[in-house]
């Protein structure tokens, strides 16, 4: 996905836990952090406090959403993805996304992934990996310092 894409419809859900969100529900009043994860990725777990963190600290000026990609038949589970959404404290609205299709809307490869919009909806960062949270938060502050 190129920079200054609009976001994506939010379609093709196996199922939406905590809440369901449409593009629409995102764009407009604030900028939005799409963020992909597996239950079958440490690195997604090991950086799920810092995930958090940064949505606490920001829920009043940034939409956060979480995307379950599975990478395995295992991670199809949807028992599972509850267990380890419940127990590593993610409350945010979760797309379960057990047929890859808005992976495949956002041309993601990675867990973890990180896509930013604005509040117009357009794609201004995307990071994945271990890239850590302080070139996001820089990333996300310039976008909230724009408005």
């Amino acid at each position: 996905m190129k920079l200054r894409t609009p976001m994506p419809e939010l379609d093709g859900a196996t199922e939406w836990l905590n809440g369901k969100v449409s593009r629409e529900d995102l764009i407009g009043e604030k900028p939005t952090l799409i963020h992909f994860w597996s239950v079958s990725c440490q690195l997604c777990k090991e950086a799920m406090p810092q995930v958090n963190q940064f949505r606490d600290e920001y829920k009043d000026q940034l939409n956060v959403v979480a995307v379950h990609m599975p990478r395995s038949e295992a991670d199809l589970d949807i028992d599972k993805v509850k267990a380890v959404a419940l127990e590593h404290n993610i409350t945010q609205p979760i797309f379960v996304d057990n047929e890859h299709k808005l992976t495949d809307a956002f041309e993601n490869q990675y867990v973890p992934a990180y896509y930013v919009f604005d509040k117009e909806g357009k794609l201004r960062h995307f990071q994945a990996g271990d890239s850590g949270m302080q070139l996001l938060t820089k990333r996300v502050n310039r976008i909230l310092n724009e408005n």
